[in-house]
């Protein structure tokens, strides 16, 4: 980017104006401007009348038209714009192109999100010969969802106005080098990039790539970032970072995000217990679970640059419980103890993340559940802004479909929520207000939860038709079937065992991923999914999805086995270790020695992880499993080795793990002398021999740390004495005795005599080298057999 900022960008950014930045383009000449009428029209959220625009239209149409694709012919359109357009200079046509991909991207967005439906077509902007070519809009549409698919990932049949999605994909991410005007555009195109992904049916590896280009981008902005405007900003970024990372399973990237959008928020947001009645009958105080939220410091009275509450009547009304046993919200004994401050819209955006963060990092259960709740319960009591208030309720309904006593105002909350895109009360810029900050789902994703409750509460003609018009095919199968989920499940199931039967990997993982998206909760389902993706190729898929299943059933000890070696397979060495404990749980003895020498080389070699991170910094949580393993199974000598290992093998430069290396070691050689048959084969034998030289040589510098020479001298005799015993185990099974010399002629013996007698050598100088006042016996003891 180069020169200066073009003042409108934060306006155009957090979607509004301040009244000092609407004097300053009046200063600027900035509102006379072409570009000043497009600005002001999307500030204003008339977006239609910026395509309806002659500008636009004339940008869009050619006298000229080719056999090309509708995005070639696009693209080329805008680039001759850019760089040929006579009547406006460079920065003028840059700032033109930005506001129309602005445009079309909250366009779409009010299309398939937000509502209420956009009534614009696009024979109104663009050349009729383009629909002649394609024969009806219907083709077009086909066409340009053919033209959005990445990485073989489709779209969603039904997506509204995806010219819209592909103008604002063209303009923010395929021409944005030409862009040089506007530095704030990797911002927008993250925007874009995110809307995109969550219209595909799968992660896209080429989206994530851009989206971690442009956040490293807009990072580097740092003059966006000042004052109180940038705060506000900050916020916003962070918060749209961490839904980027949360989508693509990148759960500790995204906490992190999260928690810097709270330290700049300055908020205290902690789950506590407060006494308090839910039932209408109750008699006692009891404690509840609630959200205790506070602000640090004074409150900033500057809010100008965070948006404007919308008027409770226009946003989506919370319905009340009408149970007559359970009250509508949990009543406190004492109200003002956790009286929540004024929040503004980044503030309740940010206990939303939160709360997001909590779902998404814990399996399904009771008490996560009743955590979720507490959050709800927290931002609906402050209505003030339409993403926040749809995607506190989405939550709620999806918490209480489980609930005898609450599944009828789920549905009829979810119900609320599908009915409200088609309502035009509110407005769309009161819609799209912290929009980016609150991953609200699609219009057509809130209706399939209303038709999958109605299912469940036997309503199954009335879900038949929502299915049907959604041409969500899979579940109108499943009404057909009248057999319940798990019939339809079954079938799928069925085929991707069949698939992998006939180790078809591409059909499982179709069939697999059907399972799941109609039962989320099963984890034999996404095993098997993961295990599909294994065969493929396809490790770091397999790992998120091994995620999920856990998440699903946390108890299973199979899932957690293949998550262990997925883990270690894809350099996630944090969460190997953590699934080895668990196994731990679940197995008392558990024991996978291949994954412990692969952890053991990863933090003793300082490989790298998948995430960038040095795999030596677990060397503390290593040493703690191994300990932990070592306490169970005692008579294993490989893990007492590993054990050593991480401990520095007796070359360490603390003395302190000399010692532990020591002692592990010692109980490896125990463990290996008492297996049977290794000193009948040659082989096992020189091994051992191998292991007590090493034991032997370790022996010796412990002894040099010691701080008496009685303890130098115990260490020695120690090792001295673990040679001795293998050397009178060695001339037995050779045909002497424990004291006899070995018999001449014998290769073998000459072997061992020599080894033996060179090991003896290095004790016995160290013994009589300790000090000139060893105890009494020490030179008896050194004396070398």
């Amino acid at each position: 980017m180069s020169g200066m900022m073009w003042t409108p960008e934060l306006a155009v950014l957090r979607g509004f104006p301040t009244e000092a930045e609407r004097l300053q383009w009046e200063q600027e000449g900035v509102a006379g401007s072409e570009s000043g009428s497009f600005l002001q029209l999307l500030l204003e959220g008339n977006y239609e009348a910026i395509f309806l625009n002659s500008l636009t239209k004339n940008i869009f149409n050619s006298t000229k038209m080719t056999e090309e694709k509708i995005d070639s012919y696009l693209e080329k359109q805008i680039l001759t714009f850019l760089d040929f357009s006579p009547d406006l200079d460079k920065n003028q046509r840059q700032q033109l192109i930005f506001l129309i991909g602005v445009s079309s991207l909250q366009l779409f967005v009010q299309s398939n999100w937000t509502g209420p439906p956009v009534d614009l077509h696009p024979q109104e902007f663009l050349p009729s010969a383009l629909f002649q070519q394609l024969g009806e809009v219907k083709g077009l549409d086909a066409v340009v969802l053919s033209l959005l698919i990445l990485d073989g990932e489709a779209i969603y049949s039904l997506t509204s106005n995806p010219i819209l999605l592909l103008l604002a994909r063209l303009i923010l991410v395929n021409v944005r080098h030409k862009l040089t005007a506007i530095q704030s555009l990797p911002w927008w195109t993250l925007r874009c990039v995110n809307v995109h992904q969550q219209l595909l049916e799968e992660r896209s590896p080429q989206l994530f790539a851009l989206a971690e280009g442009c956040i490293d981008q807009v990072m580097k902005l740092e003059h966006l970032f000042v004052g109180d405007s940038g705060r506000y900003l900050a916020i916003q970024l962070h918060l749209e970072c961490a839904y980027i990372f949360l989508y693509y399973y990148e759960y500790k990237k995204a906490k992190d995000q999260f928690n810097i959008a709270k330290d700049i928020s300055k908020l205290q947001v902690n789950l506590t217990g407060a006494l308090g009645k839910r039932t209408r009958f109750q008699e006692n105080y009891v404690a509840q679970l609630i959200l205790d939220v506070r602000r640090e410091g004074e409150v900033s009275s500057n809010c100008e640059f965070s948006p404007a509450p919308t008027p409770k009547e226009y946003l989506t009304k919370n319905l009340e419980l009408n149970d007559d046993t359970v009250l509508n919200e949990i009543k406190l004994a004492d109200c003002e103890q956790f009286h929540m401050p004024d929040l503004c819209a980044e503030e309740l955006a940010v206990i939303l993340g939160l709360c997001t963060d909590l779902q998404k990092n814990n399996p399904v259960h009771q008490l996560a559940g009743e955590e979720l709740l507490a959050f709800t319960s927290c931002l609906l009591s402050q209505p003030k802004f339409w993403a926040i208030q749809t995607s506190a309720l989405i939550l709620r309904t999806k918490l209480e479909r489980g609930s005898t006593r609450r599944v009828e105002r789920a549905m009829r909350q979810t119900q609320a929520l599908a009915d409200q895109f088609e309502d035009k009360t509110t407005s769309v810029l009161d819609r799209l207000k912290i929009f980016y900050c609150c991953q609200v789902p699609p219009h057509w994703a809130i209706q399939r939860q209303l038709a999958s409750l109605l299912f469940e509460l036997g309503c199954t003609s009335s879900a038949l038709q929502i299915f049907e018009k959604l041409e969500m095919w899979e579940d109108v199968v499943v009404c057909y079937e009248r057999a319940g989920l798990h019939g339809k499940l079954g079938v799928w199931f069925s085929l991707g065992c069949a698939y992998l039967a006939l180790e078809d990997y591409g059909g499982s993982a179709k069939a697999f991923q059907r399972c799941v998206t109609l039962e989320p909760d099963n984890a034999e389902a996404w095993n098997n999914l993961s295990t599909s993706y294994i065969r493929l190729k396809q490790k770091v898929k397999a790992f998120r999805t091994l995620q999920e299943a856990l998440k699903c059933n946390y108890e299973h000890w199979q899932i957690w086995e293949n998550y262990i070696l997925t883990s270690t397979d894809v350099g996630e060495f944090s969460e190997a270790i953590k699934a080895y404990h668990r196994l731990l749980d679940l197995r008392d003895k558990y024991k996978d020695v291949e994954v412990l020498k692969i952890l053991v080389r990863a933090v003793t070699g300082g490989m790298t992880g998948r995430s960038g991170d040095v795999a030596a910094g677990l060397r503390g949580k290593l040493q703690e499993l191994l300990g932990r393993i070592t306490s169970r199974v005692t008579t294993d000598g490989e893990l007492w080795r590993l054990y050593a290992e991480v401990y520095g093998n007796g070359q360490s430069e603390k003395p302190a793990d000399n010692e532990k290396a020591f002692q592990y070691l010692s109980k490896a050689y125990k463990c290996d002398t008492q297996s049977s048959c290794w000193e009948k084969d040659i082989a096992s034998f020189k091994k051992l021999v191998g292991r007590v030289l090493e034991l032997a040589h370790v022996a010796v510098k412990c002894s040099e740390n010691r701080s008496s020479p009685q303890e130098a001298v115990q260490a020695l005799s120690s090792a001295r004495l673990s040679l001795r015993g293998l050397s009178s185990k060695a001339k037995v099974r050779g045909g002497g005795s424990p004291e006899a010399p070995y018999r001449e002629g014998s290769s073998v013996s000459a072997k061992r005599s020599s080894i033996f007698f060179t090991s003896g050598l290095i004790l016995g100088h160290h013994l009589f080298d300790v000090s000139p006042h060893a105890v009494t016996g020490a030179g008896e003891v050194g004396t070398v057999a």
